[in-house]
């Protein structure tokens, strides 16, 4: 009798494996000529888009500049003008954050981070780096590598249900699937890389720019700091094998572009006063505490635990994965109704309840247990309200970790606390400033002569000189000042 189950189970998952393929579409991408590989259709593309970019203007958040948005969105506009998918709604946002990274998501939704533009020497430049995530857009690579995906998967699934005894390998199956698929980011990267060289020169900018872009970036990463985002060679391939073979595509091009734009200063002045490195505005940490100077508030994690401060949380992780403290904002009136909405949650089955106050802020604390077909958990929330907010604060561990880590959960939220000390409520970032040289200098003289709060080998990366370059007269030059 389980033989025959297991069959019927397989031939179901092969009905509907034939039901899917017979959805595919396998067309000629007009970017790149080529035959591709794709579930969705342009409508479902978009759509796709939107979702994700709801979901990360709302965890990492835009830059609040409209004119540096605006300038950002018509530079890239300008370029998809230029691309075989012209029609597509695209949008260009600049993301608050320090990371240098730039990213494009399918349907037409490109990022580039303040982090980025800091970075870049000139207009030029960044068309190529906005050409280049034009270009995974255009030739679909989003949507051909999430197919590839949802077909690998479904194979796996298939495993499962075509005979019992190899379902055990179905995971082990799932962990090479990133590895199979290595080989096409990388191959992407090299055709988005290509594409990009393609809209820059399009549009008129200055095609030998691009190589400088991949030597930046290479220098990233031995000065970057971390963000909400990974940097750049978290996600795209060795630039110096792309630096070297972008040149020489450079080379090959006919004409002449000794005309063609570069547009150095305009662009370095719209940076004046661009935020650099991380805004301690929207908190920072101090060893295992957060301080908000902005929201005043303060909390304190248990030592040892990896820390991450988004957009709408902080929160800190146990070394073991098994236990987590989160602080964020809600949108209720009251701690009240603050916890009568987490308890609408499917899946949570709430505890004790009791009201005690913590450092003088009313305070609404609860007991709860979450349980689903795949977890157990335990943990305590307190919704306390603290300058007319609400905040939630979250200790969840797994069962079997709760007894071990609930003394130092609970005593993380307990230390919410009203930020009061002068010099935390103060913090201000670092601001990207620009001087115009009254006469020649080193930039080891200019560092002298206009200090920045920054190392030498960042200044240099930032400006794309050596220490010991001579720089002329009236040259724009990129100067950190203002450090926490």
């Amino acid at each position: 009798m389980a033989h025959h189950r297991s069959l019927g189970r397989g031939l179901a998952a092969s009905v509907a494996l034939s039901a899917l393929l017979l959805n595919v579409s396998c067309s000629v991408n007009p970017a790149t000529g080529q035959q591709q590989l794709a579930f969705y259709n342009e409508e479902e593309e978009i759509q796709l888009g939107r979702e994700s970019d709801e979901e990360i203007v709302a965890s990492v958040g835009l830059y609040d500049d409209p004119e540096l948005q605006a300038y950002v969105e018509g530079l890239g506009k300008k370029l998809a003008a230029e691309s075989e998918r012209p029609n597509l709604p695209w949008s260009f946002k600049v993301l608050d954050d320090p990371a240098v990274n730039a990213f494009a998501l399918p349907g037409g939704y490109i990022y580039v981070t303040r982090g980025l533009l800091t970075h870049m020497g000139s207009e030029a430049e960044l068309s190529g780096v906005i050409g280049h995530e034009i270009g995974h857009v255009t030739a679909r690579h989003g949507v051909n590598q999430a197919s590839k995906q949802m077909l690998a998967m479904l194979g796996v699934g298939l495993i499962s249900v075509l005979d019992e005894d190899l379902g055990t390998v179905a995971g082990v199956a799932s962990l090479g699937l990133g590895l199979l698929f290595l080989k096409y980011s990388r191959d992407d990267e090299r055709q988005a890389d290509d594409l990009g060289l393609r809209y820059m020169t399009r549009s008129g900018f200055d095609p030998r720019e691009m190589p400088g872009v991949f030597t930046v970036l290479q220098g990233v990463a031995e000065v970057e700091g971390g963000g909400r985002l990974p940097g750049w060679l978290s996600t795209h391939p060795d630039p110096g094998a792309r630096h070297d073979r972008i040149q020489k595509e450079v080379a090959a091009l006919p004409g002449d572009f000794t005309t063609a734009t570069v547009n150095r200063d305009g662009y370095l002045r719209r940076l004046d006063g661009l935020v650099f490195g991380e805004n301690p505005r929207e908190g920072y940490f101090e060893g295992n505490a957060f301080l908000h100077p902005d929201l005043r508030f303060r909390v304190d994690f248990p030592e040892g635990w990896e820390t991450s401060n988004e957009k709408a949380s902080v929160s800190a992780t146990a070394p073991g994965e098994d236990a987590l403290v989160q602080v964020s904002l809600t949108q209720a009136g009251t701690p009240e109704e603050a916890a009568d909405e987490f308890f609408n949650e499917e899946g949570l089955s709430q505890g004790d309840r009791w009201s005690k106050g913590i450092h003088g802020l009313p305070a609404s604390w609860n007991r709860f247990d979450y349980r689903d077909e795949d977890s157990a958990l335990s943990g305590t929330v307190a919704f306390v309200r603290h300058n007319g907010q609400v905040y939630q604060l979250l200790a969840v561990a797994s069962e079997e970790a709760w007894d071990r880590q609930q003394r130092d959960l609970e005593r993380a939220l307990s230390s919410f606390s009203r930020l009061e000390d002068p010099k935390a409520l103060n913090v201000q970032p670092r601001h990207l400033r620009l001087v115009q040289l009254p006469g020649e200098m080193t930039l080891q003289g200019f560092q002298e002569k206009h200090p920045s709060d920054i190392p030498m080998q960042l200044l240099a990366l930032i400006n794309g000189a050596r220490p010991e370059d001579r720089l002329p007269a009236g040259t724009l030059v990129k100067r950190v000042t203002g450090a926490r």
